[in-house]
């Protein structure tokens, strides 16, 4: 049957006609897809949504399931190379070991109460986290989100000052298409995994956000401004494209 030899809908009440999900094989293996039915999108398209390892399909207005099958069987190759280059899942557990600023950090559970901290030991970096084991994960992220709320606001602020615009919120949260967004009232959002990547390509980040609210385009104008506050723009763009699903496969699901 070739690369993909099953896409199968999944299981759904007779009232609901458009499935939410479905299965390809590959290598054998049934890999979930998301169906996104979107009557705004005017042709089919296919990514990766980086946090869940997950492909997703768009299926424009008036497609259907079938056209949908047909499309993913025509890229099975981009797909299957692109979930063959996905770096290993790293789960948030004790024991395991996740960057912090670009240095790696190993996670100690202890017993007892206390905040999640970060000790030196035997040249390593420790984060320690108390309490129930099987709160790990989360703690961990929260103290992860607290950092990149507090670099982020920092590099923020002193760019926007460079710039001379004015920043009217910062938002964290964690997309998985892209690293940041500005809005045209001033509204700037950034994934928080920006905290695990080196100090400078926090600051790159924010940079190009920040960048926005003089230029909301791509334009050759935008990108002197942002050259002009980040002089090591190339190599932090180059360095997200190289490294950037290393950051979505923290806490992704092996």
């Amino acid at each position: 049957m070739g690369f993909l030899s099953r896409l199968t809908p999944s299981p759904k009440r007779a009232a609901l006609a458009k499935p939410d999900h479905c299965h390809v094989e590959i290598d054998g293996e049934p890999v979930r897809v998301t169906l996104v039915w979107n009557d705004r999108a005017r042709r089919y398209t296919l990514r990766l949504r980086g946090s869940v390892r997950e492909p997703v399909v768009t299926i424009p207005a008036r497609g259907k399931l079938a056209e949908a099958q047909d499309f993913i069987e025509r890229h099975s190759g981009w797909l299957r190379s692109r979930l063959a280059a996905l770096p290993d899942a790293k789960p948030i557990e004790d024991g395991g070991v996740i960057p912090l600023r670009g240095v790696p950090v190993r996670i100690v559970h202890r017993e007892g109460r206390g905040l999640v901290r970060l000790e030196p030991a035997d040249g390593e970096t420790l984060l320690v986290v108390t309490g129930g084991a099987e709160h790990i994960a989360r703690r961990v992220t929260d103290f992860l989100k607290r950092e990149a709320r507090r670099d982020l606001e920092e590099a923020t602020a002193r760019h926007a000052a460079s710039l001379g615009v004015k920043v009217k919120a910062i938002r964290l949260g964690d997309p998985t298409s892209r690293w940041g967004s500005c809005s045209s009232s001033g509204t700037i959002a950034y994934s928080w995994r920006m905290i695990m990547a080196p100090p400078a390509i926090l600051d790159y980040l924010a940079a190009h956000e920040v960048a926005h609210l003089r230029e909301m385009n791509h334009s050759d104008r935008f990108w002197r401004h942002v050259a002009t506050i980040c002089p090591h723009m190339e190599q932090a763009k180059s360095w997200l494209n190289r490294h950037g699903a290393s950051l979505h496969a923290v806490g992704a699901e092996g």
